[in-house]
């Protein structure tokens, strides 16, 4: 990171002592990248749902095949990964590049304490290349504007468009044109990734997370699976479609199966036409 960068991260208000997403996720994953607020609304959860824990590892491990898989039987080589965290080995990068070295990727996410880890997302292999912009899904014009995606990516060729853990955070009203508008700027043949919290698996776990993160001050919306579908509108939806995330291409090295009622998310892969 450059000096520059430093100075940025300096000059925002962190807020630590108000809970945030992303670094909620990053305590129920067993990270360090959190702090009391953070942690706080984390244990309330756990307390009422001990499995919340598995539940998260769930969710991410889904996001490592999704992106092998649309490497490694789609051959897509470019990735634009919207909301992409706190850093947690394999990154997208590593899973990415591990099929293909030459894979290029560009991580965007709106939280300073993720541009103040930004060094371990652009730690690539040397034949391919990844790059970080400070951005948010609520802007798509400036993420698409921005000079350092299209000094990365290729948009004449396809793109895999990677949602993980994200539209829960923003209404249909809100999540549904902006995802239309990124789709709709990348080329034949480009794929959108994404994962949607439900409480369709275990309505009273999922209203527990959900409670907890209001209380918190974050802002959720759970989704039945016929409206996660609502994001795929108008692309091909890949095998096996829709399905909560335990049952998503499940790889036995992630694991044994968690049970459908401690996992709380959809997951879709779908290529552009």
């Amino acid at each position: 990171m450059n000096p520059s960068e430093h100075d940025a991260v300096r000059a925002v208000d962190l807020r630590i002592d108000v809970a945030h997403a992303a670094r909620v996720y990053d305590y129920m994953l067993g990270g360090k990248t959190n702090f009391a607020a953070d942690r706080a609304a984390g244990d309330k959860i756990i307390a009422e749902w001990p499995g919340s824990r598995a539940a998260a590892t769930a969710a991410r491990a889904v996001m490592h095949r999704m992106v092998r898989r649309v490497a490694a039987v789609h051959g897509i080589r470019q990735f634009l990964d919207i909301g992409t965290g706190i850093p947690t080995a394999p990154n997208l990068h590593e899973i990415a590049q591990g099929v293909d070295p030459a894979s290029r990727i560009v991580y965007v996410d709106n939280d300073p304490i993720v541009l103040a880890h930004a060094r371990a997302l652009l730690a690539g292999t040397p034949e391919g290349r990844t790059a970080y912009i400070d951005g948010d899904l609520r802007e798509p014009g400036k993420i698409l504007a921005e000079p350092v995606l299209r000094q990365t990516l290729d948009l004449n060729r396809p793109v895999a468009l990677t949602l993980i853990n994200l539209v829960h955070f923003l209404s249909d009203e809100a999540a549904l044109p902006l995802v239309a508008e990124l789709v709709d700027a990348l080329p034949s043949g480009s794929y959108l990734a994404l994962t949607a919290g439900t409480a369709d698996s275990s309505p009273a776990r999922a209203e527990i997370a959900s409670r907890r993160y209001r209380e918190a001050g974050i802002e959720n919306h759970l989704r039945t699976r016929a409206q996660v579908e609502r994001f795929f509108a108008g692309l091909e939806l890949d095998d096996p479609g829709v399905m909560l995330i335990n049952h998503w291409h499940p790889d036995p090295d992630d694991g044994p199966i968690p049970p459908d009622d401690e996992v709380m998310a959809y997951a879709g892969l779908a290529r552009k036409p």
